[in-house]
């Protein structure tokens, strides 16, 4: 029997053990996906042993061992744990120092804290003895990575091929010059490496190093090379021969309306709709909005940042109201948008209600709940709100960009799974949540098989999952 692909996946999030945003959950269904469907793989993940769920696990977890990881001048030990779950290997970077604290992240030493894990990626290699074919690193928090494996293990890891992976540009891990020495432990030999603009920059820096460069979805990966890159757009159009877009994928055994225990006794399929009408009632009922089931439910679950669409929302919203719908919103950011929401709230009671808040349980409710998504992002990588509200019968209203393009058909185009607008003004928003409603008030047989086309779309991991192993296969060669 040919031996496995060794892959391990580099992440500083991943679920079901801590996920901060879309990225962690990508990394944890990715992951599984390959470790389910492509059995020529031998798929790890190692990620930082938070304390924020270190005390629930650490009694499943195997020690190995622990080494003395160098970061410059500085000498950190590093412990390494082992974990099975769910057919998938998890190595764990254990450092009170570093990662005994309450968040993940939001600190001023993260460009250390993540440079020192990155370093401890490769003792967790000497220590469990998994030398992998192929790291598969995401976001900046991983970019030393595949930094490193073209400076310092240059010569002592040769074999392994790295993939990095942008699940958002806008985040490049941009640090004063410095660190490199100070911190990182790289010389001026290498600072064209990381120097980009005037300082740091470990995106640029993978970029530039990585095997292979993956974004999260195709049109994200046109966009970047253009005028969605942040200001990296000539390194990426660069280095266009190794970027590919891979589309996200969910879970489809998490999100699942027919079996998701959060939804008690108002499961629901696409062919018995029954128990999402129920599922309204009681989110009504949870948020203190009026009872009326014939009035549109729009939600909105998303960081509160003005590139979610969000100004688009507030420079519209008391016209929408006005329409005689009822709006609902999840989410948390900048302090404008959330004072601005909750003030909604106290000026429309029974028809607006939001919780300033992140919270998977309340919005796995509301994705159950609601009759539309609202999503008009200014730009989005890919996006799992869009996918995962489908999932459950919630049409989304969305811009096409990124990867809302690449995943949203606009049903008033022939088949379609949802609404979808071009441009990033209030009335092209007005009139597609107009359009959305007159469906949705004046032909209810026709909204219903619009639910039922949204809800039967595969948006699980499968195919994603088997290009992601034919590129590896394709480094491994």
């Amino acid at each position: 029997m040919p031996e496995k692909l060794k892959v391990l996946h580099a992440a500083s999030e991943v679920v079901p053990f801590i996920a901060t945003g879309g990225m962690g959950q990508v990394t944890g269904a990715l992951s599984g996906a390959l470790a389910e469907h492509d059995k020529s793989l031998d798929v790890r993940v190692v990620a930082p042993f938070y304390a924020k769920f270190r005390n629930k696990y650490q009694t499943q977890t195997k020690f190995l061992g622990s080494a003395e990881v160098n970061l410059a001048w500085r000498v950190q030990s590093c412990g390494v744990y082992e974990l099975s779950h769910d057919d998938v290997t998890y190595y764990f970077v254990d450092n009170e120092y570093y990662f005994g604290r309450e968040d993940a992240y939001g600190y001023a030493d993260d460009g250390e804290r993540f440079a020192f894990f990155c370093k401890a990626v490769f003792a967790v290699i000497e220590v469990s003895g998994f030398v992998p074919d192929v790291i598969h690193a995401h976001d900046w928090q991983t970019a030393l990575i595949p930094i490193y494996l073209k400076t310092e293990f240059v010569e002592k890891y040769s074999n392994i091929k790295t993939v990095f992976t942008i699940h958002n540009i806008e985040y490049q891990g941009q640090m004063p010059d410095f660190i490199m020495g100070d911190v990182f432990g790289m010389s001026d030999d290498d600072s064209d490496i990381i120097w980009y603009n005037d300082c740091i920059n470990l995106m640029k820096g993978a970029i530039v190093c990585a095997d292979k460069v993956t974004t999260v979805s195709p049109s994200y990966a046109d966009e970047i090379q253009v005028a969605g890159g942040y200001g990296l757009e000539p390194i990426i159009r660069e280095h266009s021969h190794k970027l590919s877009g891979i589309i996200n994928g969910i879970d489809t055994k998490v999100y699942n309306p027919a079996t998701d225990s959060l939804l008690g006794q108002h499961t629901y399929t696409a062919d018995n709709l029954s128990g999402k009408a129920s599922s309204k009632a009681k989110l009504q009922g949870f948020f203190d909005l009026e009872q009326a089931p014939n009035k549109m439910l729009i939600c909105v679950v998303s960081r509160l940042v003005s590139h979610k669409g969000i100004d688009l929302i507030t420079y519209m919203f008391d016209d929408m109201m006005k329409l005689g719908v009822q709006f609902l919103l999840l989410g948390t950011g900048e302090h404008a948008y959330e004072l601005f929401f909750e003030e909604k709230a106290l000026q429309n009671p029974g028809d607006v209600a939001v919780s300033i808040a992140f919270n998977p349980e309340i919005a796995g409710m509301i994705y159950a709940g609601a009759d539309v998504l609202l999503m008009p992002s200014r730009s989005e990588p890919c996006g799992l709100a869009q996918m995962i509200a489908s999932r459950y019968g919630t049409v989304p209203i969305v811009r096409r960009t990124g990867g809302l393009a690449d995943t949203i058909r606009d049903c008033r185009h022939g088949d379609g799974n949802g609404f979808v607008f071009d441009d990033y003004t209030v009335k092209a928003l007005m009139d597609t949540i107009k359009a959305a409603l007159d469906l949705y008030t004046n032909r209810p047989d026709d909204w219903k098989n619009l639910i039922k086309a949204t809800m039967n779309v595969d948006f699980s991991w499968n195919l994603s999952a088997l290009k992601y192993g034919d590129l590896y296969r394709e480094l491994a060669k």
